[in-house]
């Protein structure tokens, strides 16, 4: 290959390979908190570029649900790869979620496990904010 050929297109790589590398940053979850949550699956949004569960959380009986947005820290083929389809979890599913919350006390967090309450399967992913918390607590980089 030529030389003018092979600058225009790393030249190209450069200017559009930034853009199709770049990714949110997970800073807006707190990786050192953990919560735990019970309630029901309203949608699973199986797209990209993450997957979005909503649900409803019951806090306390005499209080009314509160949906929470919940944000898988991968895209549909990484869950794939994981053993996910879009049928993990429906509309409709008891479940017992862990998830690192919004630093801001909003309503949402990164996914860290799902427990179906009816059958006890355990839904997992491997996580960024996981392995971030990891470093965190053992001082690793």
């Amino acid at each position: 290959m030529n030389t003018p050929k092979l600058a225009w297109y790393g030249a190209v790589l450069l200017v559009f390979g930034s853009r199709a590398l770049a990714h949110h940053s997970f800073a807006m979850y707190d990786p050192t908190q953990v919560l735990t949550l019970n309630g029901t699956v309203k949608e699973f949004q199986w797209s990209n570029p993450h997957a979005i569960v909503w649900v409803m959380i019951f806090s306390a009986p005499d209080n009314a649900p509160e949906l929470w947005t919940i944000e898988l820290p991968t895209s549909p083929a990484g869950l794939v790869r994981m053993g996910w389809d879009k049928r993990s979890l429906n509309s409709g599913d008891r479940v017992i979620l862990e998830i690192n919350p919004l630093r801001g006390g909003q309503h949402g967090g990164s996914f860290r496990k799902a427990t179906m309450v009816e059958t006890g399967k355990v839904l997992t992913v491997a996580s960024p904010l996981s392995r971030t918390a990891a470093a965190l607590q053992t001082g690793a980089p």
